[in-house]
């Protein structure tokens, strides 16, 4: 749709918000995850308006905007976290696979195991052992097993890039190892359970720079195997870690594109604004 075509809305700061953002570079490949409609409120306050999007399997998909904007509420919606907060409502579908995860036939503890989630700050749990932070999710299951539960907590470890690190310290408390590694164990955690989808809300922000190089190092790795999501600030971990990224503002989907279309050649003037500083 052409500028002349679009209709605007006055947002903050002067500059006009685009009601229908130019999508079509995004999901060439298989969609895994559609966002179709998405409305979400905390009690009488919209957070989200009318967010319509798609992510690819296997490809890296950065949320940027400024704080406020509905990053963490869109991803929360997308693994049924959101309905836990009292008063909080939704409307719009959230397709996985083709399937409405809000059907009403559907468990969400299922849709939590499939589309695995990543917070901002670490929160291993500090009174288990490293091994029985990793195979959580599957002991709630109900395996038992504990050939099959050592399997997994190494195979997961490996996957976080953690394995060689803590190896020899595997029954130390979670809350024992540096914040990066803790991070890396909630990752490993996440994977645990075999998702599908991998979300990760701001994962970086409470560490120095050598962890968030490994997390970013992990996050382009991951995407051999699953679909990620990361909420970000950091435009240049945006940059670097994703293959489409889109740009959140007052609740709304400005725009999404390719990274490097985005960051090279933004289609909104709001875009632009933001990348280059000039607001957020």
């Amino acid at each position: 749709m052409s500028s002349e075509a679009e209709r605007l809305a006055a947002g903050k700061d002067g500059v006009a918000v685009s009601q229908e953002p130019d999508t079509t570079s995004v999901a060439k490949t298989k969609t895994l995850v559609e966002v179709q409609g998405l409305n979400a409120w905390y009690g009488p306050q919209q957070i989200l308006s009318g967010v319509s999007m798609q992510f690819s399997s296997n490809r890296v998909t950065a949320i940027i905007g400024p704080s406020g904007c509905g990053k963490s509420t869109l991803v929360r919606c997308i693994n049924r976290l959101h309905e836990l907060v009292p008063n909080a409502k939704l409307t719009g579908s959230i397709l996985l696979d083709g399937a409405d995860i809000y059907g009403p036939q559907v468990d969400p503890v299922d849709v939590r195991r499939r589309i695995g989630m990543v917070f901002q700050k670490p929160n291993p749990f500090p009174n288990m052992s490293i091994r029985d932070n990793v195979v959580a999710g599957l002991k709630l299951a109900g395996v038992r097993d504990k050939k099959k539960l050592d399997e997994v907590a190494k195979s997961a470890l490996q996957k976080a890039f953690l394995w060689d690190e803590v190896k020899d310290k595997l029954s130390n408390s979670g809350a024992s190892i540096s914040g990066g590694q803790q991070q890396r164990l909630c990752i490993a955690r996440a994977l645990a359970v075999e998702p599908e989808v991998l979300l990760m809300d701001e994962p970086c922000s409470a560490l120095d720079p050598t962890a968030t190089a490994k997390i970013e190092d992990l996050v382009i790795t991951l995407k051999r195997n699953y679909t990620v999501i990361i909420v970000t600030h950091n435009m240049q971990q945006a940059s670097r870690v994703a293959d489409y990224t889109a740009f959140m503002y007052l609740g709304k989907l400005i725009e999404y594109d390719e990274t490097a279309s985005m960051f090279e050649t933004p289609k909104e003037a709001l875009t632009e604004r933001y990348i280059t500083g000039k607001f957020g």
